[in-house]
């Protein structure tokens, strides 16, 4: 569901060109949010810009999606197929972050639809999954919302400034699957 105000935002894929705005807003939200990140401000502070840009290279089955307000990046949401011949089937999605002035306004709804659709044309994904702090009640209804289950809980996933959370493992079948052979 995206509200009428978050058509007022320029949703689209990040390019090469989008590095500088990435990592900005990539910190700026591992900074003001640490325990809703896997990564850390000072893990990532001194990234060159050439690796960032090689991760927002354009790529069939991944890629960082923008919400753009004014030529300025407020929000993203990455996405990804996994690697590995026996888990390509499964999508990723990683580092969703909206600015706190931009909030409450349907940006991270219209993500993650845009996202899921993304998925959903990739040839052979069954599935999306993400990891949330088990405290961000905002972020997990947002996913529920979306139809996403929560599957198990992983205690103790992060530390941040010696404060152990736990972290929601959540999927979203985009598709029936076969059942397996007994």
């Amino acid at each position: 569901m995206t509200s009428l105000a978050a058509r007022a935002y320029d949703i689209r894929w990040l390019t090469p060109d989008d590095a500088a705005a990435f990592q900005a807003l990539r910190l700026a939200g591992l900074r003001a949010s640490p325990s809703a990140f896997g990564s850390s401000y000072e893990e990532e502070k001194d990234r060159p810009l050439a690796v960032i840009e090689a991760r927002l290279a354009p790529a069939a089955d991944q890629g960082v999606l923008g919400a753009f307000a004014h030529s300025q990046l407020v929000g993203m949401l990455g996405i990804r197929r996994q690697d590995a011949l026996k888990t390509r089937h499964r999508m990723a999605m990683w580092g969703v972050y909206v600015a706190p002035s931009h909030r409450n306004q349907g940006i991270a709804q219209a993500l993650l639809a845009r996202a899921v659709a993304f998925a959903r044309q990739v040839p052979g994904a069954v599935q999306v999954h993400l990891s949330v702090n088990a405290a961000s009640g905002s972020a997990i209804r947002l996913y529920e919302q979306a139809g996403f289950k929560t599957y198990g809980t992983e205690p103790a996933a992060l530390l941040v400034d010696g404060e152990l959370h736990d972290e929601l493992l959540m999927q979203l079948r985009l598709q029936p699957t076969a059942e397996p052979a007994t």
